[in-house]
């Protein structure tokens, strides 16, 4: 691959012999360091060191240093959202992306002129299709009478805990936002239809494959694992579309490396980047020149159209409701 040819002309002498510290999950290390870091490392002349864990965690962290201490940071768009909310980042140059032009339109300003999204999820419903019948078609089946005891939610507290709130919401014709109480009703009556909720991706599986559950509200990654388990497990099409999730990569407010920094971004968002990444299995692309055959493209959320019916979440909005939403979606559950 051409990976010395994206960032032709782009680097220069003041890069040289710097770190870069970035932190990020560390989820794919071998894939990652030999796609990414000794790639970029070859180009820049510099050093990369890491500062690993997850969202929440690395995220205290830059708020006790106050922005500093790192020079870019990957977050799930609800953490990136917080990070803004407290002042923590600074907006990125545009002019210093040139592969910005190459993502597809939801990748390139998630979040107002903060980092650009460098990888695509989506959030839907998952279903036994030998078991549950007829097919799931809207958020709406999910209070199915047919479905009594037959679903797992994710928790209130993980990613798509508050999508379920948001489509019971809908469901009850409210804005979740503006009208908790009628949203909160409807969470309640769904409730007939949850077997459990589950915390973890591994607990969500483990619920399908002994038959606990026949439906679940998982994320794309998931599938494959589901279908392992039951191989009649069946991504729903959704008239009323899935949700999008991204994850994003922003420069920390007190970056030392900022123009490195800008450099590294671009780098992960070239078509060579981003096409070994979705290959191997490691990202779904977000960059519109990636071609990926059927067999390759089946596990990803991938390619205009689909990437066109996505619903995006306000998660401004979602993490100012987020405590109330956690206490009552706990007094339902907890009973």
């Amino acid at each position: 691959m051409a990976f010395g040819l994206v960032l032709a002309g782009a680097l220069n002498t003041s890069a040289q012999a710097k770190t870069l510290t970035i932190s990020w999950w560390g989820y794919n290390g071998d894939k990652l360091n030999a796609n990414v870091i000794e790639p970029f490392k070859k180009i820049c002349g510099c050093e990369i060191v890491f500062e690993t864990g997850n969202n929440a965690d690395r995220l205290n962290k830059l708020k006790l240093r106050d922005g500093k201490g790192v020079d870019v940071i990957y977050l799930t768009d609800s953490f990136s959202q917080l990070g803004i909310a407290q002042g923590l980042f600074q907006k990125v140059d545009a002019s210093k992306l040139p592969n910005l032009a190459a993502l597809y339109d939801i990748a390139k300003d998630p979040q107002g002129g903060y980092g650009p999204a460098y990888t695509i999820g989506r959030v839907g419903i998952v279903y036994d299709s030998a078991k549950v019948k007829p097919d799931i078609t809207s958020w709406n089946d999910l209070w199915r009478e047919d479905l009594k005891s037959a679903i797992t939610l994710p928790g209130i507290t993980t990613t798509a805990g508050p999508m379920v709130v948001m489509q019971a919401g809908k469901h009850a014709g409210a804005d979740a936002f503006e009208d908790a109480d009628k949203t909160f009703e409807a969470v309640e009556a769904l409730k007939p239809n949850v077997a459990k909720n589950y915390n973890t991706g591994s607990e969500m599986v483990n619920l399908i494959s002994t038959g606990e559950a026949k439906v679940a509200i998982a994320q794309d990654f998931t599938l494959a694992s589901l279908k392992s388990a039951v191989p009649t497990m069946t991504w729903a099409s959704l008239s009323d579309g899935d949700i999008a999730t991204l994850n994003t990569v922003n420069i920390p407010k007190g970056s030392e490396n900022v123009e490195l920094a800008h450099q590294f971004i671009n780098f992960v968002l070239s078509k060579d980047v981003q096409q070994i990444q979705a290959e191997q299995g490691v990202d779904a692309p977000v960059n519109s020149k990636v071609q990926l055959t059927p067999e390759q493209a089946k596990m990803w959320t991938y390619g205009a159209d689909m990437i066109a019916k996505l619903n995006r979440l306000d998660y401004e909005k979602l993490n100012e409701a987020k405590t109330d939403w956690i206490d009552r979606w706990n007094e339902i559950f907890s009973q």
